[in-house]
């Protein structure tokens, strides 16, 4: 497959983040003891390592056929799993903020990518990426690891008021 050097550049750099990413997340789950929590951080790895498979697949200049990502496979926490440690939230609340980070680069790659199979891949990974911070959310919320601010109902409903007009323009 013949790439743009946009292409070609920008998996580079994301090449270099993966591996540095991956090693990340080796030390983090060989560091915690919560089993959904190494669980998560273990697939976490595993779906960067298909990213890298898909990108180096996409480089390769003798892929002739369209590379495809694989599905990620879906995740079941344990009923009684216990609470998370204060080191053990900080490790997901990093790897939460990691995922997020990951996924609006790979959204904004792709929208850069000029090769069909190059930016559908990526889309497919930005994806993938949210949907582990939503996976980290909901583990991080379980334990009451995160405060939410809600707003009120009126201040909602002033808002509904003020941009009313706006579906109709």
């Amino acid at each position: 497959m013949k790439l743009p050097a946009v292409d070609l550049g920008i998996m580079a750099e994301h090449l270099s983040t993966h591996e540095g990413v991956i090693s990340k997340l080796k030390a983090y789950g060989s560091a915690v003891g919560h089993r959904d929590l190494r669980d998560l951080i273990q697939l976490h790895a595993n779906l960067l390592r298909t990213h890298v498979t898909a990108m180096l697949a996409l480089i390769n200049p003798d892929q002739t056929s369209e590379v495809h990502l694989p599905e990620m496979p879906h995740v079941h926490f344990h009923q009684h799993s216990g609470a998370l440690s204060a080191a053990e939230k900080d490790i997901a609340l990093e790897a939460r903020s990691t995922a997020k980070l990951m996924g609006s680069d790979n959204f904004n790659s792709a929208l850069m990518m000029k090769h069909p199979n190059v930016r559908n891949i990526h889309l497919q990974m930005s994806f993938q990426d949210a949907a582990l911070q939503m996976l980290y959310t909901r583990l991080i919320r379980r334990g009451n690891g995160e405060f939410v601010p809600m707003a009120s109902e009126q201040m909602q409903r002033l808002t509904l008021q003020h941009y009313q007009h706006v579906g109709n323009e």
